[in-house]
């Protein structure tokens, strides 16, 4: 459920690092399950220099509208498009198809972000 090749944010973004100075950027499949059906992801423009913790986007469920925070300091170098059509794919692969960003990486990714196993006993206790 908690991909361990991505790192991870209290408020349920996730970062997946490509290898080559650049990264995908989400939300998790808690935050997907928690939102419901996703009907409209706004993104933010190409070029786009961006702070960690920064606004960098919405997704529209049935339920409610929430806000996406960045993981790491980057520059946007693609927003997911297909999003645009098929918002579902958030729900449906959000480690895969419903990527929202790729950003090219400032610096060191964001030392406060979780890994896979602390991010997991995150979610389990803000359920209980």
């Amino acid at each position: 459920m908690f991909p361990a090749d991505c790192q991870y944010t209290k408020n349920h973004e996730y970062l997946k690092p490509l290898g080559d100075g650049t990264a995908l950027i989400g939300i998790t499949h808690y935050a997907q399950e928690a939102l419901g059906d996703v009907v409209f992801v706004q993104l933010p423009e190409v070029g786009a220099a961006m702070a960690a913790g920064e606004e960098f986007g919405t997704v529209e469920s049935v339920k409610t509208v929430s806000e996406c925070y960045l993981p790491s300091d980057g520059e946007v170098l693609e927003a997911n498009g297909e999003l645009e059509a098929h918002p579902e794919f958030v729900n449906e692969d959000p480690y895969g198809k419903g990527w929202m960003l790729k950003i090219k990486l400032v610096g060191s990714i964001n030392p406060e972000l979780l890994d896979a196993k602390a991010y997991e006993i995150h979610v389990v206790s803000e359920a209980l």
